[in-house]
């Protein structure tokens, strides 16, 4: 598939977003609409990512898809059964982190546990597996001060994964980290992706990094009354290295086409608040 095209919506998608309008009540009375009319499927085990310039309303459709927010207009439909309040069957990873500060990284990987009445030495067990899968096994008493910005997103996404969400909803998630620890987390990503099938909503700034990740990459206009306006298809083979996909020049030339219609987005975002 490719830009200006939608992908038609089937009862089974793990994340249904139908004619979703989002809008703000404003001071005075005024009405800000953040995003118009967005429609979007991601498959069950699919991986999605969606770019657009700043303010375009990415973080709005991942926190409707989470049931953080209601459309005004549309719908929200998980695995086919409208979503009316908390999406439980997702797992949310934000930008800043989430773990803590007074608790070790074991502790903060197993509270998801805990808190839905795991018995603590059940949880405690699970947390220190789910440690040593993102390559933190003699990390656990480790408080998060101690540890770089990558070990924390790493812990982050144990804690996330650790209580199996079938739906993996990602706010720029790498955003803070240096270039070569996101390459190191998009591979970790990909590994555990490949491991679980989970359905993953990634949003993401980076064109690189969604065409190096994700099944389909999803484009949103400039806002205000932001609208999807292309989804392609990333046909590179799967395993995929991070840095050696980069290189090919499949990923050039699917870099190069979805940027021709993103470009034009960011500069009318740029010009807006320029």
């Amino acid at each position: 598939m490719r830009g200006g095209r939608v992908q038609d919506g089937t009862g089974s998608a793990a994340v249904a977003l139908r004619n979703a309008t989002v809008a703000f009540k404003l001071a005075g009375g005024r009405v800000y609409t953040a995003v118009e009319q967005a429609s979007l499927d991601v498959a069950d085990g699919e991986f999605v990512a969606i770019v657009g310039p700043t303010g375009c309303g990415k973080s709005t459709l991942l926190n409707v898809a989470a049931g953080l927010l209601r459309p005004a207009v549309g719908e929200a439909r998980i695995f086919g059964a409208p979503l009316p309040g908390l999406n439980a069957d997702a797992g949310y990873l934000f930008q800043a982190d989430a773990l803590f500060p007074w608790k070790t990284a074991i502790d903060n990987v197993a509270i998801g546990l805990e808190i839905a009445g795991a018995p603590r030495a059940d949880a405690l067990s699970q947390a220190q597996g789910w440690l040593e899968t993102v390559g933190l096994g003699a990390f656990a008493q480790r408080y998060p001060h101690m540890l770089s910005g990558g070990q924390r997103k790493r812990i982050g996404l144990a804690q996330v994964l650790i209580r199996d969400p079938k739906i993996l909803l990602m706010d720029e998630p790498f955003g803070p980290l240096d270039a070569q620890t996101r390459q190191i987390m998009g591979n970790l990503l990909l590994e555990l992706w490949s491991k679980h099938r989970k359905a993953v909503l990634f949003v993401t700034h980076d064109l690189e990094e969604a065409i190096a990740l994700a099944d389909r990459v999803v484009i949103m206009s400039a806002g205000p009354s932001s609208r999807i306006i292309g989804d392609w298809r990333v046909d590179l083979p799967r395993p995929r290295d991070i840095f050696e996909i980069r290189l090919t020049h499949e990923f050039h030339a699917l870099h190069r086409e979805i940027w021709t219609t993103l470009r034009e987005q960011v500069m009318k975002a740029y010009g807006a608040v320029a």
